[in-house]
């Protein structure tokens, strides 16, 4: 499955936010720096669809807030 997502990072308050069937904002807490957010990003989806870190990957966005993310459930 393949979703779009926007990330908001330096967040008070994580959370995902469905905005369509495949599309997604996702509030994080880290700084985009180092890739913080994206690691934060990715355990956040890992949790939210019970499935391990290693099933989910940045498709294309490793340095843009928009990133297109590929989930093997």
């Amino acid at each position: 499955m393949r979703v779009e997502v926007k990330v908001i990072a330096r967040a008070k308050k994580e959370e995902i936010e469905k905005v369509s069937e495949n599309n997604y904002r996702i509030k994080v807490s880290p700084p985009p720096e180092k890739g913080m957010a994206n690691k934060r990003v990715i355990e956040l989806l890992s949790e939210k669809f019970d499935i391990k870190k290693k099933d989910i990957r940045i498709v294309s966005g490793e340095t843009n807030s928009r990133k297109i993310i590929e989930i093997d459930l």
